[in-house]
């Protein structure tokens, strides 16, 4: 306060205001911004993270051009070969598809090291264990005697005779079951299930109650399986899943299936009363928030097939490397 002059009031001196220094927030550290966290770890090592089964897929790279097509083409190429295969005879024709289909998985498709390893070695070692599995069933009656396979005894029980035509026409058989098997795996293994509805409603116009009903009730199967390990897991926990025996299992497996059930009914009463929350059916129609187009390497991926598919099927009658057959109950090679 200032000093007072004679015959006036004193003047109130302000006081000086304290300039405020902002406050810097606080950076995180480098450890901070990256490090994630760590699962905490027991006695028998880290805890196992568990897959959310409806993350959404990593983008794939161009190279992987089968889940780049629309899910409707990849049914649709191998689907006359298929058919054709059912009244195919002979070993050709069917292992030329398999290699083709091999091959295509291969390199247009995203598999795991254990996928490939099934593929590359699970396949011929299939081939051979049915081959002798449905060698073993051919009447010798119907195999023609002339041939110098039908002579070529690989092993006997007694009089009866297990010979070389016998394992080939086997063999014929498990190559084509393992055709059509290939074939399919060229959509099985790069389509899911979301994709293939989409498809099947905009594309091929199915009504898109059946088609997102068939996958809500799909989608209950991964659903269930989390559960189940996270009951599993509650129960190792808790201590309840010790014992060994039938009596045992047969305990875990009636203390798994209750609270297993009671999940499905309370997750199918959520789906229900967000279906109808959102007016599922009714109308004739919905929007899509994600477009599936029918592409011309669409159709060039389905031309290509066809045409070498049937340049196969042309080598192999010209060549005399197989037939077709109506008969059903013919047994050849």
């Amino acid at each position: 306060m200032s000093a007072a002059t004679p015959g006036t009031a004193p003047t109130p001196t302000p006081p000086t205001p304290t300039p405020v220094t902002p406050t810097t927030p606080a950076t995180p550290t480098p450890a901070a911004q990256t490090t994630p966290a760590t699962p905490a770890t027991g006695a028998a090592g880290p805890a196992s993270v568990v897959r959310d089964p409806y993350a959404e897929q990593a983008p794939v790279s161009g190279i992987r051009f089968l889940h780049h097509l629309n899910p409707l083409a990849k049914f649709a190429a191998p689907l006359p070969v298929m058919l054709a295969l059912i009244f195919t005879r002979g070993v050709a024709i069917p292992l030329a598809f398999i290699v083709l289909a091999l091959g295509l998985l291969v390199i247009g498709a995203r598999l795991s090291g254990r996928a490939l390893a099934a593929l590359l070695l699970g396949v011929p070692a299939a081939i051979l264990v049915l081959g002798f599995s449905f060698g073993i069933w051919v009447d010798p009656a119907r195999i023609e005697g002339a041939s110098a396979a039908a002579s070529v005894v690989i092993f006997a029980i007694g009089d009866w005779q297990f010979t070389l035509a016998a394992y080939l026409v086997g063999l014929a058989t498990a190559l084509r079951i393992t055709a059509l098997l290939m074939l399919s795996l060229l959509a099985g293994l790069t389509t899911s299930g979301p994709e293939l509805v989409r498809a099947l409603v905009q594309n091929l116009r199915v009504p898109y109650r059946i088609g997102y009903t068939a996958l809500a009730a799909l989608r209950f199967v991964p659903r269930f399986g989390h559960e189940l390990e996270v009951i599993r897991a509650a129960h190792r926990v808790r201590g309840t899943d010790a014992g060994r025996g039938p009596v045992a299992a047969v305990r875990r497996t009636i203390a798994t299936a209750i609270p297993l059930l009671a999940s499905a009914i309370r997750h199918a009463e959520r789906v229900a009363l967000a279906m109808d929350a959102r007016a599922f059916g009714a109308h004739a129609t919905r929007t899509e928030r994600t477009i599936s187009r029918w592409r011309v390497r669409d159709t060039a991926f389905v031309v290509a097939f066809w045409v070498v598919s049937a340049a196969i099927y042309w080598w192999a009658l010209q060549a005399g490397l197989g037939g077709v057959t109506p008969d059903r109950t013919e047994v050849g090679l």
